[in-house]
Formats: C-alpha cells, structure tokens, sequence
C-alpha cells in the first residue's frame, strides 16, 4: 500500500471503500507544487517527530552493533597480534570463538540510552529546518541546499548527546578492555581523565559527521527524487536511497572516522610508538598522529567494516522513520474520514 501526502495540503484517503452507510467524500483537492511526503502531516507535534526519530535512531545503532564492534578495532592503529582482522566475517567470527558470543555486543546499553535523545532531536530539528529553508530557498519545492544545512545543524544536537556515548562505547568495544561495565568506564574515564574526555573527540566528531550527514541528506534526497519521485511510501524506495546515502557519506568521511576513534580510544600502544606521553587531543594531532602510524593508507583503516555497517544502519533508520510517519499520517486520515 502505498501513501501520499502533502505537507500542507488536504491529503488522499487510504485506499479502500469506505462505510457503506457516508456519503461519497469529495475529490481531494491536487497536491500543490512542492508538496511532499517527506515531512510528517500537518499539527504533528514536536513529540511526534522525536518519538520516530528515537525508534529509528536505536534500530540503527543496535541492529549493526556487532559489525561497528568489529569497524572500531579494524581502525586500531596498533593492534594486538591476537585482534588482527582481514575481514568483517573473519573478525566476527575470531571474537565470538575466542573473547565469547555476547563480546561483539559489549557497550550496546550505553549506544542505546544515547541514541534514542540523540536521533529524537536530530530527526525532528531536521524536518523543521528542512522545511524552513525549502520554504525560503525554493519557496516549498524540495532544495538540496537546504536538506544539507538542515542535517548540518541537526547533527550539532545530536553529537552533543552521543559523544559521551561513543567515547565509553568505543572503549568498551576494544579488544582487552580494562573495563568491566559501562558504569565502571565512565567512573574511571572521568577519575582519571576529567569531564573533559568524553567531549575530546566533540570537534573531529563535528568535522566528521557535518560533511557526513550534508552528503548523506543530499544523496537520500536526490535518490528519493529518481526512484520515488512522488514521494509515496515506499519501504523499499527508503532502504534502496537510505543505503546508498549511508555508503557514499562513509566511503566519504572513513579518515576523519579513523581519526574520531583514536581521540577516543587513547590507544596506548600507537602513542607510545611515537612517543606521546599522556592524552592525545584535538584534530590537527590526530591527523599528524594517524600519518606517522600509517601513512595515507592508515586514513582508510576499517573502510570495509565501516560501508558495510553504515549501508544497512542508515537503511533501517530511513525505513523505520518513514514508516513512523506513514502510520502517524495513516491514523491522521483515519480520523478524519471516520468523522
């Protein structure tokens, strides 16, 4: 079934007869030019847009787990000899049978709690910015400029909650981590390293994810535009433009990635083998830092198990959000048809 509906407009009513008993419904009045499925309908409140955004976000972040697991050692720049991984299969396999079944899983709580604030306000300051600015730039119709500012100044929102997150997340997700719960890597990190670690990759996570979320918008945006021109909803139009989006934006942005983990792993052996001595911090370090452990090549480290995680993650959050708005617009009709 597939639906359509306008922003601002009087929407089709859902496919079907109605009650024998009510007169037949007028002829629903044209879309207007530049109306779109994209946005949620019409009254929906703010709470609306962050309830999908929160859904979306932790289906995109806890399906991958594993497979983003496996991207955080595969960009270690020293690794232990026993955590050395060919592949993305090679490696999930190795862990499991060595380290045990639930170790590819190890810090998915904190991911969770994260996630579900974080894509809460980025998914809704998306559609409100987007819509916005479309309205300004191109008076409704659909603006490439605008849908990549918008998830610009989204993704502000929502590294200021995940940061933290990632920080412990990816600690927890090395291999031989000292720390034995998410409690006990938050307790030591801020005894240890002070407030100020779980915000020391917040610039280059910025710097990553800014020129990450302009290109994965745009991309969404313009795939939605060839294949789904009318923007009905279509599951399989959002997995196929969702997981395009996510794998040219990661292909894109896999140094600046490789640089993120590094401030927030503090990987003791790679900075000892330059000689740094104490904590790594700030983008311009970590670029000369991955140079000398790795050369250009080094830049690229884990782009396989990074494509290969961010293709089917952004394809979930896409489907899952797109249905969250079908549903809420499906029930909006209802009501209307049924009064």
């Amino acid at each position: 079934m597939e639906l359509s509906c306008g922003v601002g407009g009087s929407a089709a009513a859902p496919p079907g007869p109605g009650p024998p008993h009510h007169p037949p419904a007028a002829a629903p009045a044209p879309p207007m030019e530049g109306e779109e499925y994209e946005s949620l309908p019409s009254g929906a409140s703010l709470g609306t847009h962050m309830m999908a955004g929160a859904v979306a976000g932790i289906m995109e972040h806890t399906v991958m787990y594993p497979v983003d697991s496996v991207k955080t050692r595969m960009q270690s720049l020293q690794p232990d000899p026993k955590a050395q991984y060919r592949s993305v299969y090679e490696a999930l396999k190795k862990i499991v049978l060595t380290e045990g079944f639930w170790r590819p899983l190890r810090g998915i709580n904190v991911t969770m709690l994260g996630a579900g604030p974080a894509h809460a306000m980025y998914f809704a300051c998306y559609e409100k910015m987007k819509k916005s600015l479309s309205d300004t730039l191109q008076h409704g119709g659909n603006s490439h400029l605008a849908n990549g500012v918008a998830g610009s100044v989204a993704t502000l929102l929502h590294d200021a909650v995940m940061n933290p997150a990632e920080v412990v997340k990816q600690r927890m997700q090395m291999f031989n981590s000292p720390y034995k719960s998410v409690l006990a890597c938050i307790r030591t990190v801020q005894k240890t390293e002070g407030f100020g670690a779980f915000y020391r990759s917040y610039t280059t996570q910025l710097t990553m994810n800014v020129p990450f979320q302009a290109i994965h918008f745009i991309t969404y945006e313009f795939m939605q535009e060839q294949i789904n021109p009318h923007r009905e909803y279509n599951p399989r139009s959002h997995i196929i433009s969702g997981a395009i989006a996510g794998a040219v934006a990661a292909a894109a942005t896999t140094p600046l990635d490789v640089c993120k983990t590094l401030l927030n792993t503090q990987e003791n052996t790679a900075l000892s083998s330059v000689n740094i001595s104490g904590h790594l911090s700030g983008m311009v370090n970590a670029f000369k830092t991955v140079y000398q452990l790795g050369g250009i090549s080094g830049y690229f480290r884990g782009v396989q198990a990074r494509v290969i995680y961010q293709m089917p993650s952004t394809a979930i959050a896409w489907s899952v959000y797109e249905f969250f708005k079908y549903f809420l617009t499906k029930r909006k009709l209802e009501k209307r048809t049924s009064l």
